[in-house]
């Protein structure tokens, strides 16, 4: 099939979407290990790439898969993995790594049930919280939460331009009902999309490159290319600005708040949300995913029985905006979190409107999400 045809497709499966979204943004390498449901990502890479001159690869497990994207991103390239739980869990000292060398690089984890291998052919939102602490230390993330099919491919986008802006992993957290569901597609060309490239060092080669720069002001240093003749120095210990291992606890601290700092410091520009019905609203619906379809449906049903409910759509997870979402919620004194797990974000919304509203929770284990009729019960219990 043609390049052309390709661009032409509008009716796609949201895991094909999610490739269309990543090449259009750029993605030119993609190593991954076959992990239902996330296969069909790796199935249309294999034959994607090579038509646009990238490279594909299957790696021999998790592990390895996302050592080769971080390698691949040192290499000057816009590099993604995909995976499910399982594989999830294997990646996280991969991310771990890639968080604390600065490496941009896309990981989509189309959830599956879970714990353990759950049932592999069945959604939930059971890793939101990995997404956030699946690695160890302090470190902040950037995790997006699609809802269709079109924002398989629009955040895809956004995720690789999160992560070449910011120096940083960026999450892309699906499920398995979006990820199989198919719908209409507007594809773009790149010419059609701001895209973000990395920024690459000013000085020429040969110099050292003090690409840790502690007291840089933005927060977020340019990025060398292995094999343009910089010397550089990449490792996952806490450094100096020489990029040689520390044990100070001063350079150490510095070193984490700048990480932090890069995204937290950009909160306002990195978060997004969907919002609807929240200038008079008595009960706010706050979902992310999948489930937000149901909670849409049941805010609408509960304004034609004339209650006061509004609706918010996390579509940045991670970092959680506290303070954007307290005043969104506004004059609620009820807020009802909608999940498809047993309550993973429901505490972060308690910890952002907790002084001015009661927070509910309506949830489902996986396999299906809450109903519009469920969580329209909650909004008339609490109403």
């Amino acid at each position: 099939m043609s390049q052309s045809q390709i661009k032409g497709l509008d009716y796609l499966q949201g895991n094909e979407a999610l490739v269309e979204g990543a090449i259009a943004a750029g993605c030119r390498f993609f190593a991954g290990y076959p992990i239902t449901p996330s296969n069909e990502i790796s199935e249309r890479m294999s034959w994607r790439l090579p038509q646009v001159g990238g490279i594909f690869v299957q790696g021999e497990d998790e592990l390895a898969s996302i050592a080769m994207v971080i390698g691949a991103s040192w290499g000057g390239l816009k590099a993604m993995t995909a995976t499910s739980g399982p594989g999830f869990s294997l990646m996280q000292e991969g991310i771990g790594y890639a968080c604390i060398t600065e490496t941009p690089c896309v990981i989509a984890d189309i959830q599956r049930c879970a714990p353990g291998q759950g049932i592999a052919t069945k959604g939930q939102q059971g890793d939101m919280m990995q997404a956030r602490w699946g690695t160890h230390g302090d470190h902040e993330i950037i995790a997006l939460a699609p809802a269709s099919v079109q924002e398989m491919f629009d955040l895809a986008v956004e995720a690789f331009n999160l992560s070449e802006a910011y120096r940083v992993p960026c999450l892309i957290m699906a499920e398995e009902i979006v990820a199989h569901m198919r719908d209409k597609v507007r594809l773009r060309d790149p010419g059609e999309l701001k895209l973000v490239e990395r920024r690459r060092p000013e000085a020429p080669p040969g110099t050292f490159i003090d690409f840790h720069q502690l007291d840089d002001e933005a927060g977020i240093p340019p990025m060398p290319r292995f094999g343009d003749g910089y010397r550089i120095a990449v490792s996952a210990f806490s450094r100096n600005r020489m990029g040689y291992p520390i044990t100070d606890k001063e350079l150490h601290g510095k070193l984490l708040r700048r990480l932090s700092n890069k995204i937290l410091k950009n909160i306002d520009a990195i978060s997004k949300f969907e919002t609807a019905l929240l200038e008079d609203a008595d009960v706010v619906v706050v979902s992310y995913g999948t489930p937000a379809r149901s909670a849409k449906s049941a805010v609408k049903a509960a304004r034609e029985e004339g209650i006061k409910a509004g609706y918010v759509r996390l579509i940045t997870v991670w970092p959680f905006h506290y303070e954007r979402l307290r005043a969104l919620c506004g004059r609620a004194k009820e807020v009802v979190a909608v999940e498809m797990n047993l309550g993973q974000i429901v505490g972060e919304v308690k910890r952002a409107v907790a002084c001015n509203a009661r927070v509910s929770l309506v949830s489902s284990p996986g396999v299906e999400p809450p109903t519009p009729w469920e969580i329209l019960s909650k909004i008339r219990e609490v109403a």
